[in-house]
C-alpha cells in the first residue's frame, strides 16, 4: 500500500498566467500492526493540468466532439489520460510531466516531488453556471507494476484578469518591485510579482470614483434619484448606492435591489433561437420607503462568485436589478384618520392602487487577489489517495 498526498502550498485559487506549484508525496506507511513489512514499487507517475467543459444539453447545442479517441485510449491501461471518466470535453490541457520512473519505497519511507506549471492565459475562468461549467483540475496518474493506473485529481479555481499577458517584466531583477516583508524563493519571484501586478491593476481599476446620478421615473412622473459612485468592482467588495425620494412627484411605497449575473449563450450555440437568458441572484435588499426622504443599500459581491467574462460559447455579465412599487395617486399622503376623537392618530389605508416598474443598471465585476479568494474556496489544498 502506498499513500499519495498532493498539496497546493499557496491555496486552491490562482490567476491565469501564474505558476501552480504542487508538492506530491509518495509514502510507504509503516503500520504498527503489520508483522511483515515489505518494499513497494511504482512503475511511474505523471501530472497534467486540464480544463473540463460541460454544457447543458437542453440549453447548449455543441458540435460533435472527438471524444471517441479518448475512449479508445482509456482501454489501454498503460496510457495516462487525465480526463478519463470525466464528464464533458477537455478544452485545455498542459503537456504532461513525468515525476519519476521505477520508484522503490521501503517501509516507512516517503519521497516528495514538486510539480510546477504555468496556467494558460488564454483559457476560460472557473465557472459553474446554469448552462455551462468550466472546471480546472490537476490530475496525478501513477501505476504499480502489472496494475491499472490510479488517478488523483486536485481541483482548483482559476481567475482571469485581462491585460496581464501583455505585461513585459523588466529583464533586470534588481530593479523590479518586490515586497520586502515576504521571504520569496528565487523560482517564485516572477509568480509573486505577477500577483502583485494584478493587485495593483485591480486597485487602479476599482478605486476610480465619480458621481453617477440617475433619475427614477415612470409614465406619470418622477419618483426620485439614484446615486452610485462607481460601476467597476472586484469580487469581495460591497456595492453601495443611495436613493433620494424627497424631490419625487410620485410616492414610492417600496423598492428592492438585486445583485444579479446574466448568463447568456452565444447565438450560434443556442439550442433554440431566442432562448431566455439565465439569471442568478447573489444578494438582495428590500425596503418599504413611504414618506422616506432618503435611503441606501449595501450588497456584498461574494468572493466565491465568478467575475464577468466572455468565451465563444457563453457570456457572463453583472447588473443591479431595481424594482419599484409606487402609489397610483400622484398626490396625497395615503393615510386616513383613525378616529375623529383622536385627530393625531393615523392608520394606513386598507386598499390602494399601485404601479410597479423595474430598471437594470449594468456594472463590471473583476477578479480579486487569489490569496484572498482562497480563504472561502470550496476546494481543499490537500488531496490524497491510497494505491
Amino acid at each position: 500500500m502506498i499513500e499519495v498526498l498532493a498539496k497546493l502550498g499557496r491555496g486552491p485559487v490562482f490567476l491565469a498566467g501564474e505558476v501552480l506549484e504542487c508538492v506530491i508525496t509518495f509514502t510507504n506507511p509503516l503500520s504498527a500492526s503489520s508483522t511483515s513489512a515489505s518494499s513497494e514499487m511504482l512503475a511511474w507517475a505523471s501530472a497534467q493540468i486540464h480544463c473540463q467543459f460541460h454544457a447543458s444539453e437542453n440549453r447548449v447545442a455543441l458540435p460533435p466532439s472527438d471524444g471517441s479517441k479518448h475512449d479508445v485510449q482509456a482501454e489501454n491501461e498503460t496510457v495516462f489520460v487525465p480526463n478519463r471518466g470525466e464528464r464533458g470535453q477537455c478544452i485545455l490541457s498542459t503537456p504532461p510531466k513525468i515525476l519519476f520512473c521505477d520508484l522503490r519505497l521501503d517501509p516507512g519511507e516517503s519521497k516528495s516531488y514538486s510539480y510546477c506549471e504555468t496556467l494558460p492565459v488564454d483559457g476560460p475562468p472557473s465557472f459553474r453556471g446554469q448552462s455551462v461549467k468550466y472546471v480546472y483540475k490537476l490530475t496525478i496518474g501513477c501505476q504499480r507494476v502489472n496494475s491499472p493506473i490510479k488517478l488523483l485529481r486536485v481541483p482548483f479555481r482559476v481567475l482571469v484578469l485581462h491585460g496581464l499577458k501583455d505585461y513585459q517584466f523588466p529583464q533586470d531583477e534588481a530593479v523590479a518591485p518586490s515586497n520586502p516583508f515576504l521571504e520569496e524563493e528565487e523560482g517564485l519571484k516572477k509568480d509573486s510579482r505577477l500577483a502583485d501586478l494584478a493587485t495593483e491593476l485591480l486597485m487602479v481599476a476599482t478605486s476610480r470614483r465619480s458621481l453617477h446620478l440617475y433619475n427614477i421615473s415612470n409614465t406619470r412622473g418622477k419618483v426620485g434619484t439614484f446615486c452610485i459612485f462607481k460601476t467597476v468592482y472586484k469580487i469581495g467588495e460591497d456595492v453601495i448606492g443611495t436613493f433620494n425620494f424627497s424631490e419625487g412627484d410620485i410616492p414610492c411605497l417600496q423598492f428592492s435591489v438585486s445583485l444579479q449575473t446574466e448568463e447568456s449563450i452565444q447565438e450560434e450555440f443556442q439550442r433554440r433561437r431566442g432562448q431566455p437568458v439565465s439569471f442568478t441572484v447573489h444578494a438582495r435588499h428590500q425596503e418599504s420607503c413611504l414618506h422616506t426622504a432618503q435611503s441606501s443599500f449595501s450588497l456584498p459581491i461574494p468572493l466565491s462568485s465568478t467575475p464577468g467574462f466572455t468565451t465563444n460559447v457563453v457570456s457572463l455579465k453583472w447588473r443591479l436589478h431595481f424594482e419599484f412599487v409606487t402609489s397610483g395617486e400622484s398626490t396625497g399622503t395615503c393615510l386616513v384618520r383613525g378616529s375623529q376623537t383622536e385627530p393625531v392618530t393615523w392608520t394606513g389605508v386598507e386598499q390602494m392602487e399601485v404601479d410597479t416598474f423595474s430598471w437594470d443598471l449594468p456594472i463590471k465585476v473583476l477578479p480579486t487577489n487569489p490569496i484572498l479568494a482562497s480563504y472561502v474556496s470550496q476546494f481543499s489544498s490537500t488531496n490524497s489517495i491510497t494505491i
